[in-house]
């Protein structure tokens, strides 16, 4: 039950149903607690992507539990960090248990899923457009930019990877102000990053997953229009409380990625469709290295 703008162009192509979500902070107690979000995932999407937090302090018996859960899901999963995942020194034992368990960790690579590209990275912060940090003054502010500016690399190094005729970006931090709206103004710094929109911006990508704000706004776009989403869990649930808190979305093999489907258990239909378009083709050149 799809709801399509085009249906019958799609017909003619394969239509992969995306799952996103971020920020399951997944605890030392949390057993048996995503089990039935999983199930209703499985039922409702061909691929599933989580936009990093996927522990709450980043520690192997959380990730532990976690794999468990994932293990009830029989459909291809790729996830980034979040920094809860780092919290404890502990990233690459996390990820290395996840990855055991079946979930692709993406950080700064890529992956095909189901004929989809997925490129992802933590991302860091930093702040947006003209009040975005400079690498002025002490060092440790230049450390502080250096780090967004390597995830920003990272990304298009990963986005240049890819040759799908779909490009998804799989973030933690945001790329855009617009879906961290919301969050008290002291913390935008902290919660994205305009450097991770310049890679977006040279690719043709049809769609940027991120979660981190957990007050922020679902939807934004780039300043090319590429279509970004924030899928963190919290916001999800206050924003559909009477629905599992994941988004589905319909993407056409070969065609530009079609307006986000209701999952199999809604039954109601959208107050407006939207056409989700990919970028167009844009020319291949390395990330700059800082804004002044």
């Amino acid at each position: 039950m799809a709801w399509l703008l085009n249906p019958v162009s799609v017909m003619t192509a394969k239509a992969v149903r995306v799952a996103a979500l971020g920020d399951t902070h997944c605890t030392r107690t949390s057993q048996g607690v995503f089990q039935p979000l999983f199930s209703r995932i499985a039922e409702s999407a061909d691929i599933l992507l989580i936009a990093g937090d996927l522990t709450d302090y980043g520690l192997p018996d959380e990730a532990r539990v976690l794999a468990k859960e994932l293990a009830t899901l029989r459909i291809p999963m790729a996830a980034v960090l979040g920094n809860h995942d780092l919290e404890s020194g502990k990233a690459e034992e996390v990820r290395q248990i996840l990855t055991d368990a079946g979930l692709v960790v993406l950080d700064g690579d890529a992956c095909e899923l189901q004929g989809i590209g997925v490129a992802g990275v933590k991302g860091f912060g930093g702040g947006f457009g003209k009040r975005a940090l400079g690498p002025w003054g002490e060092s440790i502010i230049k450390q502080f930019v250096r780090e967004a500016v390597d995830e920003a690399l990272k990304l298009e190094a990963a986005l240049a990877r890819l040759r799908t005729s779909q490009l998804i970006t799989l973030l933690h931090y945001s790329p855009i102000q617009k879906t961290v709206d919301g969050e008290p103004l002291e913390i935008y710094p902290f919660l994205g990053s305009s450097r991770l929109e310049e890679p977006i911006g040279r690719y043709p990508v049809s769609l940027v997953f991120h979660g981190h704000a957990h007050r922020g706004q679902l939807e934004g776009t780039t300043q090319t229009g590429v279509p970004v989403y924030n899928v963190s869990m919290p916001l999800l649930k206050r924003s559909f409380a009477d629905q599992p808190p994941f988004r589905v979305f319909e993407v056409p093999i070969g065609q530009p990625a079609i307006g986000e489907m209701p999952p199999a258990y809604s039954i109601s239909t959208p107050a407006a469709m939207r056409e989700v378009t990919a970028a167009a083709p844009r020319g291949r050149r390395s990330t700059d290295a800082v804004a002044s």
